[in-house]
């Protein structure tokens, strides 16, 4: 490996770490798992996944858009199911990607995918407001928002405090700060002045609590009380949104740099054994994280060794200094959360989903994950675009004009199938009886349920006294199909030469 790779590579490895450590600590509490658990994901995702990856600039870890997902699974099922989960959606990726089939991943209405990760913000704003403010997280939006005038009124003042220069911090550092020293991340200075002011105020506030070493009594994956079908539906719908953050990641990490493109396929496959192995050691989920890319490009990084060594970094730290962990003031967390949260609500992309006249699609998926749970608020959404997108596929047009000596002409264009059918036969039916009707195609599409029908409505107007004047639609559908790539003939035989 050249000198200048490795001067590059080192530094912005260092930088990556110091985004990802408070990030991951915070994510794993977000997540109701114990801490260990966010960290170790995050080495697994720099070093596992980092060396596999098709996508070599991208850093995988711990992410945001998780964490409510594997809140409900841990609420539900517990922590040791929810690592059996985890290695689930791991070999669920694994296959997927050895199967080819990545692509599809993205086949995810830009509309739903926004609304998707608002509504995670929004969850995570509202759960760590509490903690914020000294108490701790509901279960749910609507808990979350009814339970807050108590949260208020028993406010812990020194949580608060340590929230407030925290949240603070890390905003006039991003502001003023950050371009000038751009190897010292926002966030650890936030985390480091909220911990500084834990040791001021006056009066206590909870603190990161380790029961024990980072490496004592490791949780075993199991099914606890779950089914087999109930691990399996899980791990599923862990993998599908899991993958699709990675996939999307991948592509938006893409283009922020010149280097190789990204292979969806071997990233996949990648993801899969990150999150098997995590799993199976009691580790948070994994997928690629943009923050973490973005400033690991940022920072200078030119291969993959950047993302590994990140890696190296947050295992040597679980290893010889998690003690540190412990001075950590929880509302610091917290504060940083909340502004995750605030961030994944982006204002730019609403106002462009509203251009294209998505809005109901990103307002009934972000009402569906906030208010009923994550899974339901992506199907409503997925569900909503689709039925929109069918109806766009619908729109059929009929146009009547006079002619000679009173016969009239009908010109029917669109995309002309068993969907439109309905549109088509209310349409024809408003052509005034008794005509000759001469009946044009403008059309790029025609099926048998659209012959059928306009064969039934030919024969209705005509029984009515009417004519109908057309094209054979059999000759026209026939038209219509995609013709065969013809292979070019083959070359003639030299016929001075034996067969």
């Amino acid at each position: 490996m050249k000198l200048a790779t490795l001067s590059k590579d080192i530094p912005a490895s260092f930088v990556v770490f110091l985004v990802a450590l408070p990030l991951s600590i915070g994510i794993a509490l977000a997540s109701g798992a114990p801490v260990r658990a966010g960290l170790v994901a995050a080495a697994i995702g720099g070093i596992v996944v980092g060396l596999l990856s098709g996508a070599p600039m991208q850093v995988s870890g711990p992410a945001a858009g998780l964490s409510v997902m594997v809140f409900g699974y841990v609420q539900k099922f517990g922590f040791t199911t929810t690592c059996a989960i985890t290695m689930v959606a791991g070999l669920i990726q694994v296959a997927a990607g050895t199967a080819g089939v990545a692509q599809g991943a993205l086949a995810i209405s830009p509309a739903v995918l926004h609304a998707m990760l608002a509504g995670i913000g929004i969850l995570i704003a509202l759960g760590q407001m509490h903690v914020l403010l000294g108490d701790v997280p509901h279960g749910s939006a609507l808990s979350n928002l009814t339970e807050l005038p108590h949260s208020l009124a028993n406010v812990n003042g020194a949580a608060l405090a340590i929230g407030l220069v925290t949240l603070g911090t890390l905003l006039l550092w991003n502001r003023f700060a950050l371009k000038k020293l751009p190897f010292l991340p926002g966030s650890l200075v936030a985390i480091a002045a909220g911990t500084v002011t834990s040791l001021l105020v006056p009066g206590t506030a909870p603190h990161v609590h380790i029961a024990a070493g980072l490496f004592d009594d490791i949780s075993r994956p199991t099914f606890g009380t779950a089914s087999l079908s109930e691990v399996v539906l899980a791990g599923l719908a862990l993998a599908i949104v899991a993958s699709a953050e990675s996939l999307l990641c991948a592509v938006a990490t893409d283009q922020l740099h010149s280097g190789p493109r990204a292979n969806l396929n071997k990233e996949l496959f990648a993801q899969g054994v990150g999150n098997l192995l995590s799993g199976l050691v009691a580790g948070l989920p994994i997928t690629g994280v943009i923050v973490r890319s973005s400033a690991n490009l940022n920072s200078g990084a030119k291969t993959r060794l950047s993302a590994i060594l990140h890696g190296v970094w947050m295992l040597l730290f679980v290893v010889f200094l998690a003690g540190f962990l412990e001075k950590v003031p929880m509302a610091a967390l917290a504060a940083l959360l909340i502004h995750v949260g605030i961030n994944l609500v982006k204002v730019k992309e609403i106002r462009k989903i509203a251009e294209f006249n998505e809005a109901i699609v990103y307002g009934v998926t972000i009402f569906g994950v906030v208010f009923i749970n994550l899974l339901w608020g992506i199907g409503l959404g997925f569900g909503l675009a689709l039925m929109m997108l069918l109806r766009r596929t619908t729109v059929v047009e009929v146009e009547q004009k006079e002619i000679d000596a009173g016969a009239l002409e009908v010109t029917i264009k669109g995309s002309i199938h068993f969907l439109a059918v309905p549109t088509l036969t209310t349409k024809l039916r408003s052509v005034p009886a008794g005509r000759e009707v001469h009946l044009r195609f403008q059309i790029t599409a025609l099926d048998h349920a659209a012959i059928e029908a306009i064969r039934a409505w030919r024969v209705g107007y005509q029984s009515s006294g009417g004519t109908v004047v057309k094209e054979p639609l059999d000759t026209l559908w026939r038209e219509l199909l995609p013709r065969p790539t013809l292979a070019p003939p083959p070359p003639a035989s030299n016929p001075g030469v034996a067969a």
